[in-house]
């Protein structure tokens, strides 16, 4: 942030002089340049986690499809920064490796991970409750992270794979959230995390079932949030919507202008994660061009928005998807 210093103060002077020049007149120019600098600034600073941030120490923070990609990722993250971290997923072998990784590191009992079946709600009671009583402490950060992605045009998918796709992108939001936010609303403490993808706020070929489980996601978590508005609590959301990630997750998929719309990294993605639910970021679309899309979306006709879609090869960016098998 002290890089950046010298550019403000500069701003600063050429706003000054501008003002001397123009007298009154330029009040409102100056007021509305003044703000404009006041919010990039904002924006700098979120962008790269220079927000005052809240602690995790000691908090406990349930992941589910940690056993790898972003999810790993920000387990490991979390733990160095002392929380007690529960992880779940189907790979039973995976998940292990991932445990152990982390309390060899970080210490014993640092973290737990448990089988869980995200779109089965008994599945997610037992693994819930297992992670509680090994940490002896309620859930204070509930990260929804598992998800898949079949690639599929619709015709060519299977009922089991759309079934699939909706009942862990989308429905399995229901069963995690419904055990936890109870305590966490009575203790008026808490913080609720949907891993959703820009795919929840546009449309893409090759991935009807995929964006309709993302729109889903996303309409989840903002109406969970105005529930929670309603009634005064603390208890805190966040939306995270990027761009692809490279996990294997969407192997094959391209961008034809990697410059504006570059294939995230996971290190890069999952650090601004963490650094969102460090700030209470409410929506978090990465990379930050990417608002644009939606900008347009709302503002300009149909065909205007669909023409720029495929301007930027957004309609074509899953024709070489490989992916990986179909899991949590």
């Amino acid at each position: 942030m002290d890089k950046l210093q010298p550019y403000f103060r500069k701003a600063q002077d050429f706003l000054r002089v501008f003002y001397t020049k123009r007298g009154k007149n330029g009040m409102a120019q100056v007021a509305a340049l003044s703000f404009g600098l006041l919010y990039l600034q904002y924006q700098i600073r979120k962008y790269n986690g220079w927000l005052k941030k809240k602690s995790v120490t000691n908090e406990h923070i349930f992941i589910t499809g940690g056993a790898s990609g972003i999810g790993r990722n920000m387990a490991i993250r979390f733990a160095k920064l002392g929380a007690k971290i529960s992880i779940v997923d189907v790979n039973s072998e995976a998940l292990q490796k991932v445990v152990e990784e982390i309390n060899k590191t970080y210490g014993e009992k640092t973290a737990f991970g448990a089988y869980c079946d995200v779109s089965d709600p008994k599945s997610v009671k037992n693994a819930i409750q297992e992670c509680i009583d090994y940490h002896k402490k309620n859930i204070d950060i509930l990260i929804n992270n598992a998800g898949v992605v079949s690639g599929k045009q619709i015709l060519n998918n299977s009922e089991a794979g759309i079934s699939k796709t909706i009942n862990i992108n989308t429905t399995a939001h229901h069963w995690t959230v419904r055990e936890v936010l109870e305590k966490m609303i009575n203790n008026n403490h808490g913080h609720i995390v949907t891993i959703a993808s820009i795919g929840g706020w546009v449309g893409v070929r090759g991935l009807v079932d995929y964006c309709a489980s993302k729109f889903g996601a996303v309409g989840f978590d903002e109406s969970l949030r105005f529930e929670l508005r309603a009634i005064n609590s603390k208890v805190k959301t966040t939306c995270i919507c990027p761009y692809f990630i490279n996990t294997g997750m969407f192997d094959g998929a391209k961008s034809r202008f990697p410059l504006l719309l570059p294939i995230l990294s996971e290190n890069y993605a999952s650090q601004r994660i963490v650094n969102a639910i460090f700030q209470d970021e409410a929506v978090v679309i990465m990379p930050i061009i990417l608002n644009l899309a939606i900008m347009v979306k709302a503002i300009f006709p149909t065909c205007v928005y669909d023409n720029m879609m495929e301007m930027f090869g957004v309609s074509e960016s899953m024709d070489h998807f490989k992916g990986r098998a179909l899991q949590n």
